[in-house]
């Protein structure tokens, strides 16, 4: 395994983007344990798209462009939707101690969908793994599962970090009712912005 790809795939990782935001407002809303539980479901979301990327949905994405179209849009809906739960529920971004934790497979279910309906990481997949393979090699779907592989813990223990950072500052937050009223806003906004992003891609 070569440092370029291990720094490419790093770059890439910690870039914000729609996983990071879920699992920071996981993390600063239910604590550690759903900030990692977040990470985990968003690296989850990652399996579909390595495997389609092996098993050529990537291509026909590609070579059929209003099939692409379909996936990108649903994915854009679902973020403006996740922006609107956002503000509409107090409780979305809430410090509270006393509350129930909210359960896991809702956090995990929650995360995958964030991942699943980006078309991006499929495309990205087959443009950057294959880099890392040589061409006509045998045993390159192993390979490229074995990097995918890779990629996944990196974004599992990068994502755990983002939420246990989030986690740490909680408490500090939850002495100021206003800056938990801006940050869900801010939450909710980058959520849109994804979203319009996506679907202007």
């Amino acid at each position: 395994m070569s440092i370029a790809f291990l720094l490419t795939t790093l770059a890439v990782v910690v870039t914000p983007g729609t996983g990071v935001v879920y699992t920071l407002a996981a993390g600063l809303s239910h604590g550690r344990r759903a900030g990692v539980v977040a990470a985990f479901g968003c690296t989850l979301g990652a399996v579909p798209h390595l495997v389609a990327s092996i098993g050529g949905l990537a291509a026909l994405l590609h070579a059929h462009p209003a099939a692409y179209e379909t996936v990108k849009y649903l994915g854009a809906g679902y973020l403006l939707y996740m922006a609107w739960a956002t503000l509409r529920d107090k409780d979305a971004l809430a410090v509270d101690g006393g509350a129930e934790p909210r359960p896991a497979l809702r956090v995990i279910v929650s995360a995958v969908l964030v991942n699943l309906l980006n078309p991006k990481p499929t495309l990205f997949f087959v443009a950057f793994l294959p880099q890392f393979v040589p061409a006509g090699a045998s045993g390159s779907v192993g390979a490229m599962l074995w990097l995918g592989a890779v990629f996944m813990a990196l974004t599992f223990a990068v994502f755990t970090a983002y939420g246990i950072c989030a986690a740490a500052v909680r408490d500090r937050l939850s002495a100021r009712p206003g800056a938990m009223t801006g940050l869900r806003r801010a939450v909710a906004v980058c959520f849109v912005g994804l979203g319009a992003h996506l679907a202007v891609a």
